[in-house]
């Protein structure tokens, strides 16, 4: 045999080990498709492929992270008396059992006795938190996938000032890897220094810090609390509507949110995820409140039903996940799902199409145009079967990005939160999300859902099927990339 003949017989089975070793190792504990599409990989360019498994094909974080998450879920679980919901008369018979699977995922309960306000308005919401942060008489906790100090997120800055000034005392979170590819980080940072406040980045990359994990693994929660009384969450990050991106000023490019401010018992439940993202990142468990007695909320006229439903690879099974697929199989009359990168998992995808298939009114919110090309074009390629089953696709007009998150089921229920209705918000990113029930919170969501409608134009099936094939092509070669997880 000559050399050549030899060098190229080695790098053959040297390729077929190395294929053999990445199928086993890959298929442990991961979905068909997502193991097939790194094997895939591997096979056609194995060095680029085994270095960007390395780098982003692991779906949990450390065992460290994971162990300080059932050390807080433990103790969440020991500090309540469960849930304290109220109507149950009102609640539809599948309510309970997706209750109790939360609280058994997150360890947070169903509590009842708050009142929600939908914040629309991108600084009517900043404002919003800023007169909440000025009540403030004890503490402030701040946790934004970005959070940036600018023009006009100066009210929450100028707020956080003011509360140091009287004696509170301010915590804020931020993500790592954001904050790098964002401007005015020092900017930032010189901001909290000065008021004396504590910012400490998520999920940092820091290899010689020993600070390492999946390099796409990103904390995408967003919210606020304030003593405990107060709290926000949902869609929106604390930066410019623009994101300050070149790009987007020069198309005019602005962002519309929906967040939801609370008062009473959910409102320590969202301070539970703060506190163990804060173990997390410092080591330091902060002080939970007892749940031994229900806590004095607002009397409001229509009271509401509310479970935080805290997801992400920290924990073991995929808690947002679960919660969406079973609402959308339990549907009966309608479902209307807004979330501006729509690239769902097999399960998810199959729950929508058999609702429309089964005569459920089902109605998706997305963006006609989109921020992220690949998320994008990935996004698009599942119009088509969507809207052969029946679902109407609504594209929100240019140059508004939709960035809400949120979607409810019949007349009883709404989740909002941080998590879109994607395979990286259900297996890679940590999300919050909040589980509503009440008639009066639905009808107020179905108010949003019908101004998205008169902003938007739907998506014709005859149109969309003739489109460019060189559209086609980069849609489902941009599909391919999602299973990589």
């Amino acid at each position: 045999m000559l050399p050549g003949e030899t060098v190229a017989l080695l790098a053959l089975l040297a390729h077929v080990v190395i294929v053999f070793v990445a199928t086993v190792l890959i298929s442990a504990n991961r979905r068909p498709a997502a193991a097939i599409a790194w094997v895939l990989t591997i096979v056609f360019v194995p060095l680029v492929g085994i270095l960007v498994f390395l780098l982003v094909g692991f779906g949990r974080l450390p065992p460290s992270r994971r162990v300080k998450q059932r050390e807080v879920s433990e103790l969440f679980l020991a500090r309540t008396q469960g849930s304290t919901a109220q109507n149950r008369a009102d609640w539809p018979d599948w309510l309970g059992s997706a209750a109790q699977l939360n609280e058994n995922l997150g360890a947070l309960p169903m509590v009842g006795g708050n009142s929600a306000r939908l914040l629309e308005d991108y600084a009517g919401s900043i404002a919003a938190m800023a007169a909440a942060i000025d009540t403030a008489t004890d503490r402030v906790h701040v946790q934004f996938y970005i959070l940036v100090s600018d023009s006009e997120t100066a009210p929450v800055f100028d707020a956080l000032r003011r509360a140091r000034e009287r004696g509170v005392i301010v915590r804020a979170l931020s993500d790592h890897v954001s904050g790098l590819l964002l401007p005015r980080r020092r900017e930032t940072r010189a901001a909290f220094e000065m008021m004396g406040a504590e910012w400490l980045p998520m999920l940092p990359l820091r290899p010689l810090r020993g600070q390492w994990q999946r390099a796409d693994m990103r904390n995408h929660r967003k919210l606020l609390v304030v003593d405990g009384r107060i709290g926000f969450t949902g869609s929106q990050n604390l930066i410019a509507a623009s994101y300050l991106k070149p790009k987007n000023l020069r198309r005019g490019l602005r962002w519309r949110e929906l967040m939801v401010e609370f008062e009473g018992p959910v409102v320590p439940e969202l301070d539970a995820v703060f506190i163990t993202d804060w173990y997390s990142e410092t080591g330091v468990l902060l002080p939970l409140e007892s749940r031994s007695a229900p806590l004095p909320g607002p009397v409001v006229a229509s009271p509401v039903n509310a479970q935080v439903v805290p997801s992400g690879p920290s924990f073991e099974n995929d808690n947002n996940l679960k919660l969406f697929v079973l609402m959308l199989h339990q549907a009966q009359s309608r479902i209307s799902i807004t979330s501006p990168y729509f690239v769902p998992e097999e399960s998810t995808l199959l729950a929508i199409v058999t609702a429309a298939s089964r005569g459920v009114e089902v109605e998706l919110f997305v963006s006609e145009i989109g921020d992220q090309k690949l998320v994008h074009h990935a996004q698009r390629s599942y119009y088509e079967a969507l809207l052969k089953a029946g679902v109407a696709i609504y594209l929100y007009r240019e140059p508004t990005v939709l960035h809400s998150k949120h979607f409810t089921i019949d007349n009883d229920v709404a989740v909002i939160g941080s998590s879109n209705m994607d395979i990286r918000s259900f297996s890679i990113n940590m999300e919050v999300s909040v589980l509503l029930h009440g008639h009066d919170i639905v009808r107020r969501m179905r108010l949003v859902e019908d101004d998205y409608r008169a902003q938007s134009r739907r998506l014709d099936l005859d149109e969309w099927l003739a489109r460019p094939l060189g559209q086609k092509i980069g849609d489902n070669l941009a599909r391919l990339t999602s299973a990589l997880q």
